[in-house]
């Protein structure tokens, strides 16, 4: 079974984007909604410029949104950071912890952890909580400061009690490792159980490996089946790999082929490194007619949710998979 690290450790950013224009319905109707929206999000855009242009915060937060996400107005990072450095001399924590973003990833300024890390630690100290987990996440990698883990399980756990889901999962995994606090598993299972209820699939996968494993809790296959369907659901590519396994073998779930070499299928479509070999295994034991059926209904998944994000190799994955 491969075990690594334990969590994503940089979610650097996880502040809402800008919602003014929602998903409108499909067709002619649909089209006439979304014609609505946009018009009404440009003549939004230039009513909050004009607030913004006489100071108002809020406004120069708002434009400097709208800027970052192409709401209203074309694409345009200068013009985002511009904004938001304005709103951030208004001591506006959105707006600090957007410009610490876009300084973190060289997005309309040029790349810089020191200041990246000083507006996020204004962020912080007005406690807006993506902005502390950043904060913990520059400690913990030692970027723009000095590494320094008791500061980073510091600032997690104040974002974490906040009800902040990545940060949640992030003091799981300091605790999980030891880093910054004793090492703690059954503390780690309580902050990545609190992250999974959030939704983070992330968190539920890791907790579907901590009930497989009887690691921080007892062994109970029906739950790492549960958590680890939730991740898989969401797209979550090695929560896809881990419930194929389970069907494969049975535990938790009903023996199932069809719906290993579905899911396999479904995660392997994503780079999942372990799901091609799985998928070879499988298909020396399964009829054709399961071969046809599992094919279709990856095929009727990825249609209904769309192909998953391609995986990319992460030292905090867990799972428990073997690795042949």
């Amino acid at each position: 079974m491969r075990l690594f690290l334990v969590c994503t450790l940089a979610m650097m950013s996880s502040f809402s984007l800008f919602a003014g224009v929602q998903q409108a319905g499909s067709g002619a109707s649909g089209d006439q909604q979304r014609h609505q929206q946009l018009v009404n999000t440009a003549a939004n855009f230039e009513e909050m410029l004009a607030k913004a242009k006489q100071g108002d915060a809020q406004g120069q937060l708002w434009v400097g949104n709208a800027y970052r996400d192409g709401a209203g107005v074309g694409r345009d990072y200068h013009e985002a950071a511009k904004w938001y450095d304005v709103a951030a001399n208004q001591k506006v924590p959105e707006a600090e912890l957007a410009l610490g973003f876009l300084y973190e990833q060289g997005l309309g300024v040029s790349k810089d952890y020191r200041r990246a890390f000083d507006y996020f630690h204004a962020a912080a100290l007005q406690g807006e909580p993506t902005a502390e987990n950043n904060l913990a996440s520059m400690y913990q990698q030692g970027k723009g400061v000095n590494r320094d883990l008791d500061e980073a399980s510091r600032w997690y756990r104040a974002a974490a009690k906040a009800g902040h889901a990545v940060a949640q999962c992030n003091l799981g995994s300091m605790y999980y490792r030891g880093e910054g606090v004793a090492p703690d598993h059954n503390e780690a299972a309580r902050w990545f159980r609190a992250s999974a209820e959030e939704g983070m699939p992330e968190a539920q996968n890791i907790l579907a490996v901590l009930y497989y494993k009887g690691d921080g809790l007892s062994v109970d296959y029906g739950e790492a089946a549960e958590w680890a369907r939730r991740a898989a659901e969401q797209g979550y590519a090695p929560a896809q790999a881990d419930l194929a396994y389970m069907f494969e073998q049975g535990k938790g779930v009903p023996l199932d082929y069809v719906a290993a070499y579905s899911w396999y299928s479904v995660a392997a479509s994503a780079g999942e490194r372990h799901s091609l070999g799985r998928l070879k295994s499988l298909s020396r034991v399964m009829l054709a007619e399961q071969m046809r059926e599992a094919k279709a209904r990856a095929v009727a998944w990825q249609a209904q949710h769309g192909k998953p994000a391609e995986v990319k190799e992460n030292p905090g994955a867990m799972s428990f998979l073997p690795e042949k």
